[in-house]
């Protein structure tokens, strides 16, 4: 299991790469070093919640968005995601699905 800050990391990647945005723009936004970006993704380090705060408003994402990382580190929210997806789609498609993903979670 992941620790929080890798997970608030892993986060912060996320929606910065939906972004379309590098590590060196992001860091350029919120006035760092190109490689306190890459420690925070990587989990090493953690953002104050002031450079937090920067961050969510170069992302344009509410900070409460950074916590929620349960689909980073839980299968059963994983499966759980799946699920929606696969809404409305024959059952026997489901299963298979299902299936297939149980099998590459180990």
């Amino acid at each position: 299991m992941k620790n929080t800050k890798e997970l608030l990391g892993a986060r912060i990647k996320e929606f910065r790469k939906a972004q379309g945005m590098t590590q060196e723009q992001l860091a350029e936004q919120i006035g760092v070093e190109p490689r306190h970006i890459s420690r925070m993704e990587g989990g090493y380090n953690a953002p104050s919640i002031d450079r937090l705060e920067k961050i969510a408003k170069a992302l344009n994402v509410p900070m409460r968005d950074f916590f929620d990382f349960m689909h980073l580190d839980s299968p059963d929210a994983r499966a759980q995601s799946l699920e929606e997806m696969l809404k409305g789609m024959d059952e026997n498609y489901q299963r298979i699905i299902y299936k297939i993903v149980r099998a590459f979670e180990g």
